[in-house]
């Protein structure tokens, strides 16, 4: 038997190369700074940006500035416990977050963590909160409407699925209020929701989380929270984490809606994770990369085709302004971003006008695309009609005599500013939305005392509800209004009306 040498050899080089050993071997590296949740580590030299590391006091965190002689991390949770002389470990894995309808009725951490007090979350799936956004070739045309259940967006300013709608305003008009009313009417329609509270008080998102509870809507969806007691880099990844979530369902076929409260607060602690990483400050002490910030976060929304799973995510990001001005940098961003969007007036909100929408300043850039065909015909000529009324109450003021017209312009423009008033928490199905704009519309409330209206369309619910529940129910089926639906919508509306004149 001759054995050749370099036979020999080149066996052992094989085996050399597969050999893996038992022992796992990782690199460290050894914190040299630490503090306001930011870390320097020195020695990981293959490090990946994004990267989790952990380090020896238990706490995690992720590699952000991949700098010469060191890496710049923040660390999630509990900062305090990282010290200098620590050891820090690569994971080689990226930030992730579990996902599935594991997560429906829970409330998470900005890791996906249960803060609910309701036990682990049990078998989930695991998904990167970062990820490129679907391309152009995947997506689809934004035209199946997503219903909000509020008449005064539902008729001017309509939400497709798939869509980016901006929720702007100062704080305290209602901005949250418009977002739950959202998630609240998708019950029974098909589409789960995440909610990402962002720099919110505990309080409050208890308050949320206990609203959407009462209405059976944490059935469907998920709260992620970002708390104001959080640190900025936990408040940082919070929506990331909220979209990785809904891109689960979406990949499914799903419809998801996912509302970011709010993307102030999200910039505000990217500023300062980013200034105590060291990294340049631009305009208002802003990185230069805020833009992508929220732009790689909001094109994560989107329709897409059967090929790529043919679910959606449809984003509701809130915008805080300052003194109404709307034209301040992070605001221009995200209005750049989006397809259009809700500006809810601080002077509307203090006059009564709940929910305080703008209808001048509020835009969808998709438009009757995501209307049903009644909608559409019905909310043709409201805005019109609004903007008229309001050049006009203005004019008004200056001036006693006015011409039958303008009287009559005046006296509609009202009772539409009536019509578009709603309770909060109560969003309506879009049949009785249109029943409504078609009262106002066709001039049924022009006799009606303005203070009477609410107390009118109230009362014409329940008088539709009882005599002509079918009429309804096919509006809702064919979402077309009919020759035949007009003529029982005319009659219904006058039957009551000449009942409800004479009580």
């Amino acid at each position: 038997m001759n054995l050749r040498p370099e036979e020999i050899s080149s066996v052992i080089k094989e085996q050399i190369k597969g050999y893996r050993s038992p022992a796992a071997v990782r690199e460290t590296g050894t914190v040299i700074q630490s503090g306001d949740g930011i870390a320097r580590v020195f020695g990981l030299t293959e490090a990946m940006s994004g990267e989790l590391l952990e380090f020896s006091g238990g706490a995690v965190g992720m590699a952000l500035n991949l700098e010469e002689d060191n890496i710049g991390c923040v660390i999630f949770g509990a900062a305090q416990s990282v010290k200098e002389g620590d050891s820090a470990a690569r994971t080689g894995r990226v930030a992730e977050t579990p996902a599935g309808d594991v997560m429906l009725g829970r409330v998470v951490d900005a890791l996906g963590r249960p803060i609910d007090g309701k036990g682990p979350l049990g078998a989930a799936r695991f998904r990167p909160i970062e990820r490129v956004a679907p391309g152009v070739i995947a997506r689809e045309e934004v035209n199946v409407p997503l219903q909000t259940g509020i008449k005064a967006i539902d008729a001017m300013a309509p939400i497709g699925r798939g869509q980016r709608e901006l929720i702007i305003g100062d704080r305290q008009t209602g901005k949250t209020a418009v977002c739950v009313d959202a998630i609240i009417n998708q019950k029974g329609k098909g589409a789960l929701c995440v909610y990402v509270a962002i720099g919110q008080k505990a309080s409050t998102v208890s308050r949320i989380v206990s609203t959407l509870a009462e209405s059976g809507a944490m059935d469907y969806t998920c709260v992620v929270v970002g708390g104001a007691s959080e640190s900025a880099p936990m408040q940082y990844i919070a929506p990331y984490t909220g979209v990785a979530i809904a891109e689960e369902w979406m990949e499914r076929g799903l419809d998801a809606l996912i509302v970011y409260d709010d993307l102030s607060k999200h910039a505000a602690a990217y500023r300062a994770m980013s200034l105590l990483l060291k990294r340049p400050p631009g305009r208002e002490a802003y990185p230069g990369d805020v833009f992508y910030l929220h732009s790689r976060l909001l094109e994560r929304a989107a329709r897409v085709s059967k090929d790529f799973g043919g679910g959606s995510i449809t984003a509701l990001p809130v915008i805080e302004t300052q003194a109404g001005d709307i034209s301040a940098y992070v605001p221009t961003n995200v209005i750049s971003i989006t397809d259009g969007q809700i500006y809810l007036e601080t002077e509307l909100f203090n006059a009564g006008v709940r929910p305080a929408i703008n209808p001048g300043l509020s835009v969808s850039r998709v438009g009757g695309s995501a209307q049903i065909k009644a909608m559409r015909k019905i909310a043709g000529p409201l805005r019109l009609e609004l903007a008229q009324y309001r050049e006009l109450a203005a004019f008004a003021q200056f001036g006693s005599d006015l011409d039958k017209d303008t009287q009559d312009r005046l006296r509609q423009g009202e009772r539409i500013v009536e019509i578009l008033k709603q309770p909060q928490y109560k969003p309506l199905p879009v049949e009785k939305q249109i029943l409504s704009l078609f009262a106002v519309t066709r001039k049924y409330l022009t006799d009606i005392n303005v203070e009477k209206v609410t107390d009118f369309e109230r009362k014409l619910h329940e008088y539709a509800d009882a005599n002509a529940p079918e009429l309804l129910s096919e509006l809702a089926e064919k979402g077309e209004l009919t020759p035949e639906i007009e003529r029982g919508f005319a009659e219904l509306v006058e039957t009551f009306k000449a009942g409800y004149v004479t009580a």
